[in-house]
């Protein structure tokens, strides 16, 4: 007896690529070169009809059979949309996207699957399978598409504008060869042996375990990644905070990078250009981000150039996309089973185009809830620009 589980494996493989004669002449390969017994066999593992195997046998016999058309002009059943008029019209109104919701309609609140669309088609009176569907559909050029993100809150009218100034700015700093960085919080990560989005390879059948609910560990916690990011030295300082993310938190990481990296490559700067997002711990708003930044400059005796981003545009933070994407890529599959894991994978991120990274644990507490009197935002040496103030100013050393 003739195990047909071969050609069936054969078949998978290239079934739907076949059409009419090519798949009958598989069938009859396959058929012959099985020997006897072989039309059953073939039959059994194709589900194609005994008499089509033996119509592909004798077109092996005569090649010269298979010119021309695969069907003649005529044959074969015709369409469903030519025997049924009404057909693709009201398959139109099932997907019309006023469906969800609609309770005229009777696909309501449902996905819209094959199996569902030829249901309703029935009941709508026409005779229809599930795997007719995608052939009506591709007739009405429907397919499946995920969400896009086009849509944006309220937009500010000097949005653009501002795009421009900070653009304008930092050209100009850069030309003077004094530093422009962004900073930016990257989202916290749990700690442990936690599902982390994307894969890696691994040997087959071995991937990493880890816990099936992600509740936080009481021990470890999360960690708060914090990106400052040099625009034109391509080189990125993350301090990797254990406590909360907070205005003092953001201003150390920049003293941190100003440590680790700035004053080696900037030595005789004494002007810092800083991009930042709109909200979050260094938003525009935030009186204690001003505060600590003040205090950074008082240090250090830099004048502090702050241009935040309008509200809704984070996305356009240069961090963002030279920076915490490639971290994000670098770490996709793995586990970040501790601190040191976190620290050292952040570390190692480089690009093509020479991205270095440098990052260190930063162990210090950061109590929420600090508040900034009217005294304390009197004293800063801060002075807004004549275009939107409050979200370019400049914060100076103040005079001892």
């Amino acid at each position: 007896m003739i195990d047909p589980s071969a050609i069936r494996e054969r078949f998978a493989a290239v079934g739907r690529g076949l059409n009419e004669r090519t798949r009958r002449l598989f069938a009859a390969v396959e058929a012959r070169t099985a020997g006897y017994g072989g039309i059953e066999a073939a039959s059994q593992a194709t589900g194609i009809a005994r008499s089509t195997i033996g119509r592909g046998l004798k077109d092996l016999n005569d090649p010269a059979s298979l010119a021309g058309e695969v069907r003649r002009p005529g044959s074969g059943r015709p369409a469903l949309t030519e025997t049924d008029a009404t057909l693709l019209e009201d398959l139109r109104q099932l997907l019309e996207p006023a469906t969800k919701g609609d309770p005229m309609r009777p696909l309501r609140w449902v996905s819209k699957s094959h199996a569902k669309l030829a249901a309703a088609l029935c009941a709508m009176g026409h005779q229809v399978s599930k795997s007719t569907i995608p052939k009506l559909l591709g007739s009405l050029q429907y397919c499946r598409q995920v969400n896009r993100k086009t849509l944006e809150s309220v937009r500010n009218p000097d949005r653009d504008a501002q795009f421009e100034h900070i653009n304008a700015a930092a050209l100009t700093m850069q030309a003077a060869g004094k530093p422009v960085i962004s900073i930016d919080t990257k989202k916290k990560e749990p700690i442990g042996p936690y599902k982390n989005a994307g894969s890696d390879y691994r040997p087959k059948g071995c991937p990493d375990p880890v816990k099936v609910h992600d509740f936080v560990d009481a021990e470890l916690g999360k960690v708060v990644p914090y990106g400052v990011y040099d625009i034109a030295a391509n080189a990125g300082c993350v301090s990797v905070g254990i406590d909360n993310d907070t205005a003092q938190f953001s201003v150390n990481s920049i003293r941190r990078w100003l440590d680790l990296m700035g004053r080696d490559r900037y030595p005789s700067t004494d002007q810092i250009m800083i991009t930042a997002d709109g909200g979050g711990s260094n938003g525009s708003r935030v009186r204690l981000f001003k505060i600590e930044l003040q205090k950074l400059a008082d240090e250090t005796g830099l004048t502090l150039q702050v241009c935040h981003y309008p509200p809704g545009t984070s996305k356009w933070n240069k961090i963002e996309h030279r920076l915490f994407c490639h971290i994000t890529e670098n770490w996709r599959g793995t586990p970040l089973t501790s601190r040191l894991a976190v620290v050292e994978l952040i570390a190692s991120t480089t690009t093509k185009t020479g991205l270095t990274v440098r990052c260190e644990l930063d162990t210090r507490t950061y109590p929420k809830g600090i508040k900034v009197s009217e005294e304390e935002m009197a004293s800063l040496n801060i002075k807004g620009d004549t275009f939107h103030p409050e979200w370019n100013y400049t914060i100076s050393p103040r005079a001892d």
